[in-house]
C-alpha cells in the first residue's frame, strides 16, 4: 500500500519515526466500528472529504455512479447527481488487526451542516460533540504534519511536544482522532491548537482540565496577554456565593487567565488597593462548605452615581481587569451592564482628565460582564433557580418541620412568616414541602374582602376531618387583589377569633440566609461559576451580557438585560393587578406547582371532580430500595385523586404483598397528610418483580377494578413496568394507563436525568463528608477515601465529588486501574510536600461501591498509606445507608409533588385509549434536558438500557467529573 506523501515521517519533528514504515499501515479503528458511512451535499465537501482521508493514506477507492457498480481512480472520475466512493484501510498491527471501512455518499438533495472553525474554537473539548472515528497509530507526530501542511484545526493533549492524541474535523465536520493507545478517551480537555509550520503554536483556548492542584503558570491564551477576570458578590448575601467564586477562580486559572477577588462589592471597584485581590489555586480551597461570602458584599450607594463608575474603571484599568463576573441580584445586574454600556466614555473622560494615559487604556476599550444570579428570593426570571434559593428554602422547611411537631403536640395553629420581598417563590415551595394548610403569595393574591372566610373554611374543613395542626406560610410581600398588605398578625387575628385557635407567629427573618449551601446550590453555583469563565473568554464586543441560569437540569445563557427586564416586569404586572401575567413571568414550574397545590390542599371542593361515571380506581405502589420524596409521591398522588373524586388505592409491600397478602388499601386524606416530611416508604417497599405471579397480581387488580397504576421507585420499579406492559398480550387487567415514577438515589432508571431521592442522598453525602473533611484538616496530611453508593451509576459519586470538592472519583463507568492510583499517590505526594501547614489540607477521594472488584476502599486506603511513606496518612470511611435515610430534602418534596400530580393527569388523558395495547399508556415520567416528558418503557428498555449494568446508556453525567477533577485540580491521567 502506497503511503500519502503528506504523512510521511519526519525527523525534524519530536517523537517521529526514524523508519520508513508508512504510518498509515499502522492504523486501526479501536472505537468499537469497522465501518462508517458519511454523507456530503454538494461537490466541493464531497471531494475535500475524499482528499481528507486519501491523505491519510486509505485506498482501494470504489466509485459507485447512479447505481452502477464502477471502480474508477480519483482524478478521472466525473462527478455526476449520485456518488458513493468506498475508501479502505487494514490495520498492520496484528494485536488490532481491524478492517476499516469509510462508504462517503454524494446526495445533492441532503440537508445537512457541516462543522465551521468557528463553532470548533468555541468548544472546549470537540469529543463531547458528537460519535468519533479513532484510529491507532503509533506515528502520530505525522499525522500532525499532514494537518499543519493542509492548514487543518486540531485538538492534541498531554503536551505539544509529546502527542499522545490528536483530534480533527474532516470537511464534513466528522470528529476524527487519532491515537497511540489502546484507549484513547481520558477525562483532561486537550488544547486547541491552530495549524502552523511550527509544534509549538499556541492554542486557540488555553483550556486543560488537568490542571494541577496549584497551577501558578497556566498557559497564555492567544494574543498573549492574560485575561483578567475579577469575581464580585453584591447585594444581599445567599448560600453558595462562595462556590461561585471558587468555581470562578480555579476554572479561570485552569483556562489560561487570571483571577482577582472584589472585596465588599462594588465598594471594593472604588476603593481600589487592596480591596482588589488577585487569587491564587489554594485561596479558595474549602470554600464550598463556606455560608454566606467570604469576599464580602455591600449595597454601594456611591456606584450609582457616575464619579463612583469613573473611580471603578479607574480601579480596573490599573489592575488590568477587563472582565467582571458579578454575582447578586437584579439591582447589581443592572449596575453591571451599565458600567459596560458606560465603559467607552468612562475611558475616554479618565484620559481627557489625564487620570490614565492613553497607552494604558489600549487592549481595554471593551469591557465584558457575565451575570450570575445570587438570592435566596427566587425572584429572577429566565431561570429556574438562582444561587441560594434552595439552601433558604431548606431552612424554612427545616423550621417549619419542627414547628411541626410542637403545632401537634399542642393543637396549635402557627403562622410563618418567610422572606422573598416581592416574589412568592419561598412561601409556595414552603407551602408544598410542609405540607401547608393556606399560604399568601404576592403573585396569586386572594380576594380582599373573602380571603378571611376561605381560609378559615380550608382551616375548619381540614380540622374537622382530625388534622389537629395548621400552618400558614405568608410571604413578607403578601397581598390582597386590592395591594393591600397581608401581614402574619392579619391572619392571626382570623384565625383566634374565627376559630378559636391557638395560634403563634414565627418570622424566620435572617436565619434563612444562614448556613452552609445544600448539595444543590454548591452544583449550581460552581457549573454556574465554571461556564461564566467560558462565557468571558467567549465574548466579543457585539455579545450582549449574558446570564447563567438554569432551566430543569440545564444550565443554560440568556440576555442579562432581558432577564433584569422581565424581572422587574413582575413587579409592574403586580401593581397593575395583571396577576395573571406575574404568575406566567416566573420560571416555567411557578404555575404548575400552585396548581400542584391547590389540588393536594383543597379535597373537598366539588367544582374540581369529575363526573361520576369518569371517576377512577388507581392502584399506588412502591417498588425498589427506599428514596427521599417516594412518600410525598404517595401523599401528592393520593390528594390529587381526592381532589377529582377518584379513589387512590395503596399496594402495600410491593407486588409480593399484593401476591401474598391482598395487600390493598383505599387510601384517606388524613391517612396521607403528613407524609410529605416523612422519609422511606410509608406503604412499604421491597425489590420483589411481578413475575413473582402475573397471575396472582392479575386476578388482584381485575378483583379491585384498577384503572391506573403508579408505580415509585428506582431500577426493579422501571423493569416491574414493562413486564406488566409485556404481560398485557396474556393478562388484560394489565390493559390500564400505567406509569413510573423514578425514585432512587443512584438516578439510574432511563428516561429521566432526575430520580426522587437522589438529591436528598446528595445532601445527606455532603453533610457526611463535610464532616470527615474537617476532620482529615484539623489532623492536617490526612486522606479519607469514602465509599458512596449508586450500584453502577456513578451518578452520586460524580455529583458529591463536584460538592465536596473531592481530589478523585472513582465511578464504575471509567473503572480503577494502577494507574490512576498511581497517578492520584503523585499528586498527593506533590500537594503534601508544597504544603507548610497554613492551609486547610484536609482532602477526600470519592469512590462507588462497584467502581472495581479489586481496589476496594480499604485497598486504596492501605495502598495509599503505604506509599504515602509517612508523609501523609489515609483513613476509610463508609456513610452506607444514611444515604437512603432521613427527612426528605425540599427538592425531593417538591419534585415528587409535581411529577405525581403529572403522573395523575398522564393516567386521566389516557384511560379512554388505554383499554387496547396502545404501548404509550405504559410510560416512564422524567426529566430530560429542560422538558418533564413521558417516554414508553418498552423503547427505553429496548434502545436505551444498559440492562447488564443497570443505567441508562447515555451517562449524562459524566461530563460533570471534567468540571469536578478541574476545579479539584486533580491531573489526567496519561495511559
Amino acid at each position: 500500500m502506497e503511503s500519502s506523501p503528506y504523512i510521511l515521517p519526519s525527523n525534524n519533528m519530536p517523537g517521529a519515526p526514524t523508519s520508513d514504515v508508512a504510518p498509515i499501515d499502522a492504523l486501526s479503528l479501536v472505537h468499537g466500528v469497522s465501518f462508517q458511512s458519511l454523507l456530503a451535499n454538494d461537490e466541493e465537501t464531497f471531494m475535500k472529504t475524499l482528499t481528507f482521508y486519501l491523505d491519510l493514506g486509505f485506498k482501494e477507492l470504489r466509485v459507485f455512479d447512479r447505481g452502477i457498480q464502477s471502480v474508477v481512480s480519483h482524478a478521472d472520475h466525473c462527478f455526476d447527481s449520485v456518488r458513493e466512493s468506498w475508501l479502505h484501510s487494514t490495520g498492520s498491527d496484528s494485536a488490532e488487526g481491524e478492517n476499516v471501512t469509510i462508504k462517503l455518499r454524494y446526495v445533492p438533495s441532503a440537508d445537512l451542516a457541516t462543522a465551521t472553525k468557528d463553532q470548533q474554537k468555541r468548544a472546549r473539548d470537540w469529543r463531547g460533540q458528537s460519535p468519533a472515528l479513532v484510529f491507532y497509530t503509533p506515528y502520530i507526530d505525522s499525522v500532525v504534519q499532514m494537518l499543519h501542511r493542509n492548514n487543518i484545526l486540531y485538538q492534541g493533549l498531554p503536551t505539544e511536544t509529546s502527542l499522545i492524541e490528536v483530534y480533527a474535523h474532516d470537511p464534513l465536520g466528522t470528529l476524527v482522532g487519532f491515537t497511540t493507545k489502546k484507549n484513547p478517551f481520558t477525562t483532561q480537555t486537550p488544547p486547541s491548537r491552530a495549524p502552523s509550520a511550527a509544534l509549538s503554536t499556541t492554542g486557540l483556548t488555553a483550556a486543560t482540565s488537568g490542571a494541577a492542584s496549584t497551577p501558578t503558570e497556566p498557559p497564555t491564551p492567544a494574543g498573549g496577554k492574560k485575561k483578567k477576570i475579577g469575581i464580585i458578590t453584591s447585594g444581599g448575601d445567599a448560600p453558595g456565593m462562595n462556590g461561585a467564586v471558587r468555581a470562578v477562580v480555579r476554572g479561570a486559572i485552569a483556562k489560561g487567565c487570571t483571577p482577582y477577588a472584589i472585596y465588599e462589592g462594588y465598594q471594593g471597584l472604588i476603593d481600589g488597593g487592596s480591596m482588589m485581590k488577585e487569587m491564587t489555586w489554594e485561596d479558595v480551597r474549602g470554600w464550598l462548605s463556606e455560608g454566606g461570602t467570604l469576599i464580602g458584599t455591600a449595597r454601594c450607594m456611591p456606584f450609582r452615581e457616575r464619579w463612583g463608575r469613573l473611580k471603578a474603571a479607574k480601579n480596573m484599568i490599573i489592575n488590568g481587569i477587563d472582565a467582571l463576573i458579578v454575582c447578586g441580584g437584579d439591582g447589581s445586574l443592572t449596575g453591571a451592564d451599565l458600567f459596560r454600556s458606560e465603559w467607552p466614555g468612562l475611558l475616554a473622560e479618565l484620559v481627557s482628565t489625564g487620570e490614565l494615559a492613553p497607552e494604558q487604556i489600549q487592549g481595554y476599550e471593551h469591557l465584558t460582564i457575565v451575570g450570575l444570579v445570587g438570592s435566596i428570593d427566587n425572584d429572577m426570571s429566565s431561570t429556574d433557580a438562582t444561587i441560594g434559593a434552595f439552601s433558604s428554602l431548606s431552612r424554612i422547611c427545616q423550621s417549619v418541620d419542627f414547628i411541626d411537631a410542637t403545632a401537634l403536640s399542642h393543637s396549635r395553629a402557627f403562622v410563618v412568616e418567610v422572606m422573598g420581598r416581592h416574589c412568592g417563590w419561598l412561601a409556595l415551595m414552603a407551602g408544598i414541602a410542609t405540607g401547608a394548610d393556606y399560604i399568601f403569595i404576592p403573585e396569586q393574591p386572594p380576594n380582599s374582602e373573602t380571603w378571611g372566610d376561605e381560609m378559615c373554611a380550608i382551616v375548619h374543613a381540614h380540622r374537622k376531618k382530625g388534622k389537629r395542626k395548621t400552618i400558614v406560610i405568608v410571604a413578607e410581600g403578601a397581598i390582597d387583589d386590592q395591594l393591600n398588605p397581608v401581614t402574619a398578625e392579619d391572619v392571626k387575628k382570623l384565625l383566634v377569633d374565627k376559630l378559636g385557635l391557638d395560634t403563634r407567629i414565627t418570622t424566620l427573618g435572617h436565619v434563612q440566609r444562614g448556613g452552609s449551601a445544600v448539595a444543590f446550590d454548591r452544583m449550581l453555583s460552581t457549573l454556574q461559576g465554571f461556564d461564566a469563565v467560558d462565557a468571558v473568554l467567549e465574548s466579543t464586543p457585539e455579545t450582549p451580557s449574558p446570564m447563567i441560569g438554569i432551566t430543569e437540569n440545564k444550565i443554560c445563557r440568556k440576555p442579562l438585560v432581558e432577564s433584569v427586564a422581565l424581572t422587574k416586569s413582575v413587579a409592574t404586572a403586580i401593581k397593575n393587578k395583571d396577576f395573571q401575567k406575574a404568575m406566567a413571568l416566573r420560571d416555567t414550574e411557578f404555575e404548575e406547582y400552585y396548581s400542584a397545590f391547590l389540588a393536594t390542599t383543597i379535597i373537598d371542593d366539588e367544582s374540581t371532580k369529575v363526573p361520576q361515571d369518569k371517576r377512577l380506581k388507581i392502584a399506588i405502589v412502591n417498588i425498589g430500595a427506599p428514596a427521599g420524596g417516594m412518600n410525598a409521591a404517595t401523599r401528592a398522588a393520593a390528594c390529587y385523586c381526592l381532589s377529582r373524586g377518584h379513589a387512590p388505592y395503596a399496594i402495600h409491600n410491593g407486588f409480593t404483598g399484593l401476591a401474598r397478602h391482598d395487600s390493598v388499601r383505599e387510601l384517606k386524606w388524613l391517612d396521607v397528610d403528613n407524609w410529605v416530611i416523612r422519609g422511606g416508604s410509608e406503604i412499604g417497599t421491597n425489590r420483589n418483580l411481578p413475575d413473582v405471579d402475573l397471575g396472582m397480581i392479575a386476578y388482584y387488580f381485575q378483583k379491585y377494578a384498577f384503572d391506573g397504576l403508579m408505580i415509585v421507585g428506582g431500577f426493579e420499579a422501571f423493569i416491574a413496568l414493562y413486564q406488566l406492559e409485556q404481560a398485557r398480550v396474556s393478562y388484560p387487567a394489565f390493559r390500564i394507563p400505567m406509569v413510573c415514577l423514578p425514585a432512587t438515589i443512584s438516578n439510574n432508571v432511563p428516561g429521566t436525568e432526575y430520580s426522587l431521592g437522589s438529591d436528598t442522598c446528595l445532601n445527606a453525602l455532603v453533610e457526611y463528608c463535610d464532616v470527615i473533611k474537617q476532620s482529615a484538616s484539623a489532623t492536617r496530611r490526612r486522606v479519607f477515601v469514602v465509599e458512596v453508593q449508586g450500584g453502577k451509576s456513578g451518578y452520586v459519586a460524580t455529583y458529591a465529588g463536584l460538592c465536596v470538592g473531592a481530589l478523585a472519583v472513582y465511578t464504575p463507568e471509567e473503572g480503577i486501574n494502577l494507574r490512576m492510583l498511581e497517578n492520584d499517590i503523585a499528586h498527593l505526594r506533590e500537594s503534601y510536600s508544597q504544603d507548610q501547614g497554613q492551609n486547610r489540607a484536609g482532602k477526600l477521594i470519592l469512590r462507588n461501591e462497584k467502581a472495581s472488584k479489586v481496589f476496594t476502599t480499604e485497598l486504596i486506603g492501605d495502598i495509599i498509606r503505604e506509599e504515602a511513606k509517612n508523609r501523609f496518612d489515609a483513613r476509610t470511611a463508609n456513610p452506607g445507608h444514611v444515604q437512603q435515610g432521613g427527612i426528605p430534602s425540599p427538592m425531593d418534596r417538591l419534585r415528587a409533588t409535581r411529577l405525581a400530580v403529572k403522573c395523575m393527569q398522564f393516567i386521566e388523558q389516557h384511560q379512554e385509549a388505554d383499554r387496547g395495547m396502545a404501548p404509550e399508556s405504559a410510560s416512564v415520567i422524567g426529566i430530560l434536558g429542560a422538558k418533564v416528558v413521558f417516554t414508553g418503557v418498552k423503547y427505553l428498555y429496548d434502545h436505551e438500557t444498559e440492562l447488564q449494568n443497570r443505567r441508562p446508556r447515555k451517562t449524562f453525567w459524566t461530563t460533570m467529573k471534567v468540571v469536578s477533577e478541574t476545579l479539584a485540580g486533580r491531573p489526567a491521567v496519561v495511559v
